[in-house]
């Protein structure tokens, strides 16, 4: 049980010292409800490169109720690592009995007597937070030795109650994606890095920073409102105007090097939402997030083919190689060849170009060693059918 608080203490420890901080580690949120098939083998695949799980187990949900989740025990226990439960509190949710709930947590807790701890994600309004700070006392005392884990938003930077806050649990988890407004994009690595260097100034406690696994869909109404944001769940809604947002593991990668070399005080691990699942259709491969990891991303140039689809068209094919994911390409140039041509599945032909370029509009990424059409084109015989795409797709 104590695993949890006693590692972040000697890292916090040596760092005031002035040694060498022991290298970042690695957390992962099981964030699913349904424990499936394939949840149970990325669990069982990736017990060596992750510290701890953060597995949610109940929910104060908007509407009130406290929902129970029934995580796999069997499974957590054979990966051989720790969990963290994570209790949420929807963010929406206006007022809540604080004495009922922090029961709640409780009882949570001692029914899971072998937990490293007990994490609280609540994205608090800023206003909230002196009445948030009240609740994590009385139940920082009612988990008595299990130690406490918050989530942290960057929006609470600057207010005067954030110190008072942090000093309560035991480390908290600043969350430097999906924060802004849909139109900002998912994560933006030049902000994050701002925001985790100013939230260290206000935490003396050892913290982790959140980074994404996944993409989304976001859609918005004519008049410009948002409509729906689709992630791990399918929002059956469609807008006027969509967008595909993707974190791209190579912005990410070089955001967890940055972090590395240039380590703000206290910061000692990261935090992956979501562990990436076969059936997880808009988060990484698992492939591609150990390689994030590891530090050891496979890339190789896509592939550009023209497959014969009779009568004189051709499919347009795009190839990855690569064992890791690769982020659509925004333009893809087909051969001079090529007289006519239309794009599928998120590409659309660009106007009046000198060459049929198709060029991405909710392009998804392509995972590691997969071939999808992305077009369709009529080109004169002798046309070369395949081309190596120069330079990195763009995310």
């Amino acid at each position: 049980m104590f695993r949890f608080l006693s590692l972040a203490f000697a890292t916090a420890l040596l760092m005031a010292c002035g040694g060498t901080p022991a290298p970042l580690s690695h957390d992962a949120y099981i964030w699913q409800r349904q424990w499936t098939p394939s949840l149970r083998s990325a669990i069982g695949a990736s017990g060596d490169v992750v510290r701890d799980w953060r597995v949610l187990v109940a929910q104060a949900s908007r509407d009130g109720r406290f929902q129970m989740f029934m995580p796999d025990r069997a499974t957590l226990a054979a990966s051989r690592r720790p969990v963290v439960l994570v209790v949420r509190i929807d963010g929406r949710l206006a007022t809540f009995d604080a004495d009922v709930l922090r029961e709640r947590i409780a009882r949570v807790a001692a029914d899971w007597p072998n937990a490293a701890g007990v994490e609280i994600d609540y994205d608090c309004p800023t206003a909230r937070l002196p009445a948030y700070a009240a609740f994590l006392r009385e139940l920082k005392a009612a988990l008595g030795a299990t130690p406490l884990s918050i989530t942290a938003l960057p929006t609470w930077i600057g207010a005067p109650e954030l110190d008072a806050v942090l000093a309560i649990p035991d480390e908290s988890v600043l969350q430097v994606h999906a924060v802004q407004a849909p139109q900002a994009g998912l994560f933006n690595p030049a902000i994050a890095a701002d925001w985790v260097k100013n939230y260290a100034k206000h935490t003396h406690k050892p913290f982790r920073v959140a980074l994404p696994t996944y993409g989304s869909r976001v859609s918005w109404n004519d008049d410009g409102t948002l409509l729906a944001v689709e992630s791990e769940q399918a929002a059956l809604a469609a807008g006027a105007v969509s967008s595909e947002l993707y974190a791209s593991a190579d912005t990410v990668l070089a955001f967890v090097q940055q972090l590395s070399a240039d380590r703000p005080h206290g910061l000692t691990g990261i935090v992956w939402f979501r562990l990436p699942t076969t059936d997880d259709t808009r988060a990484w491969s698992l492939a591609t997030w150990r390689g994030v990891i590891t530090n050891q991303l496979d890339r190789a140039p896509l592939r550009l083919h023209l497959r014969d689809a009779g009568n004189g068209a051709s499919d347009v094919l795009l190839e990855n190689p690569a064992s890791a994911d690769a982020a659509a390409p925004e333009r893809v140039a087909l051969p001079a060849g090529c007289e006519l041509a239309d794009g599928i599945d998120g590409y659309r032909l660009e106007p009046n170009g000198p060459t049929p370029t198709l060029v991405a509009a909710l392009a998804r990424p392509l995972r590691a060693h997969t071939t999808r059409a992305i077009g369709w084109a009529r080109c004169r015989p002798g046309t070369l059918t395949t081309l190596t795409l120069q330079g990195t797709p763009v995310s």
